[in-house]
């Protein structure tokens, strides 16, 4: 009990000012996913410089696809993530053993399997997206040569997901900022020395990836964790269970809310290939200007994870609102850019003036989507950390499923409809998640209280 105790003690998530090591930790977290999706800005952005539209239309998809498989893969990392950091929070070496010795398990399995599924379906998808026809074949190769990285996004993300449950979120920080310069110099290379179009910027990525685990991979064998993963922790059975029962439906959710952004751009598709592009180059935008609600939803779902193991809920609570209050400022700033800058945004990544045209209309609609997504990601972070993660997948399908795609549809089939007012779908379906997030913490904190008062009567 008194290891325990120092442990915590020692441990600035559990004790102290919460803002400090919140941010600290945060802040990698926002570096990191800036670099990933450098990843597939990076492709689009040099692919839309040196190669024709056809092109820029199989990486906009392609990658779509390639990130609706990743996250199945970052949904189970996310369940690692929870049971490591309950474990350290708890002073439970042996328990956290046990977790990476699943995660092992299950991320072998998980990679292989991901691998076949996208080689062998590779051609579905870029049909079932309304990719156009002059765009499809660049699109099966982006998707072929992209697949046969799966083995390496998984092992990337099973090494992070590690190192954030144990509060270190700098390390893999510096694993994907050497995979991004890797990827910028090879897509240089490849795309605008070779000419190997969108083929070159898959290849591109690929290898990055790879150079990325072994460098992750030398560097954990080099320092130690705070805990040993042991032959014994292999044979502890149940472990792939509790992993799966919270990450599986983080995975899930994240899955098939892809899943409906893909459906979203095969409607946008149908009007031709300049939508297609600004669409595409559209939701690329996104991934970097959600950057900030992003990395404090991981950070909140590491940090509510210690404290809830630690026996401080209320601490758990006290950092929601602070990740809250500082993601939202970021988000008006976001909401700023996109509403007045769309097309100065866009033109970063093609400079195709109808394509830049497109992608400022469905930007201008979309952009109040920035003021939601602050509060909803923080929310979604806490309802991680406390295992809560069936909420989590059932809120994202009822907004994707229920709202997002009935509404795009529906506005796609108006007359004289575009992309500004198919765009509107995106902040009603944000509203709707707002709605069931507040809803779900207020009764969460019902049951803290009631739980509180019973435990003070006894």
């Amino acid at each position: 009990m008194a290891d325990r105790s120092r442990g915590q003690a020692e441990n600035r998530f559990l004790s102290g000012p919460i803002l400090p090591p919140l941010v600290k930790f945060a802040l990698p977290l926002m570096l990191s996913l800036l670099l990933q999706a450098l990843y597939g800005g990076v492709d689009l952005a040099v692919v839309g410089r040196f190669s024709p539209t056809e092109s820029v239309a199989a990486v906009a998809t392609g990658s779509q696809v390639m990130q609706a498989a990743t996250v199945v893969v970052t949904g189970l990392t996310m369940g690692v993530t929870v049971l490591l950091g309950k474990a350290i929070g708890a002073g439970d070496r042996e328990t956290a053993g046990c977790v990476v010795a699943g995660q092992v398990r299950l991320f072998t399995l998980v990679a292989v399997v991901m691998t076949l599924v996208m080689v062998t379906f590779a051609p579905q998808a870029a049909r079932f997206m309304n990719v156009p026809e002059s765009a499809i074949p660049e699109t099966v190769r982006y998707v072929l040569i992209c697949s046969g990285g799966m083995v390496f996004i998984t092992a990337y993300n099973a090494i992070s997901g590690i190192f954030r449950g144990i509060g270190n979120s700098r390390s893999p920080f510096l694993f994907v900022s050497i995979a991004c310069v890797v990827n910028i110099v090879l897509d240089l290379l490849f795309v605008g020395v070779f000419r190997l179009d969108a083929s070159g910027a898959a290849l591109a990525t690929v290898i990055a990836q790879a150079v990325s685990v072994v460098f992750s991979a030398g560097y954990m064998r080099r320092r130690p964790l705070p805990f040993q993963v042991t032959r014994d922790s292999f044979r502890r059975k149940g472990m792939v269970g509790r992993i799966l029962k919270v990450g599986a439906p983080i995975a899930l959710q994240d899955f098939l809310v892809n899943v409906s952004f893909l459906i979203i751009t095969s409607i946008v598709n149908t009007l031709g290939l300049v939508a297609a592009a600004g669409i595409g180059v559209s939701e690329k935008l996104y991934v970097f200007l959600s950057i900030v609600p992003m990395a404090f939803m991981s950070a909140l779902s590491a940090f509510v994870a210690q404290n809830m193991g630690a026996g401080k809920p209320e601490r758990a609570v006290r950092s929601l609102f602070i990740a809250q209050g500082i993601s939202f400022s970021f988000g008006v700033v976001m909401f700023l850019l996109t509403f007045f800058a769309g097309g100065q945004l866009g033109s970063l990544f093609d400079n195709d003036p109808a394509v830049i045209e497109a992608t400022a209309a469905y930007m201008h609609g979309s952009s109040f989507e920035y003021l939601m997504i602050p509060l909803t990601f923080c929310f979604l972070g806490y309802f991680n950390g406390r295992e809560h993660t069936t909420f989590v997948m059932v809120q994202g399908l009822a907004s994707a499923f229920l709202v997002r795609i009935p509404v795009s549809y529906f506005l796609s089939r108006l007359p004289d409809t575009g992309m500004f007012l198919i765009s509107l779908a995106v902040p009603i379906s944000g509203l709707v998640n707002i709605l069931l997030c507040t809803a779900w913490f207020l009764l969460l904190r019902r049951k803290d209280k009631a739980a509180e008062a019973l435990g003070k009567t006894h």
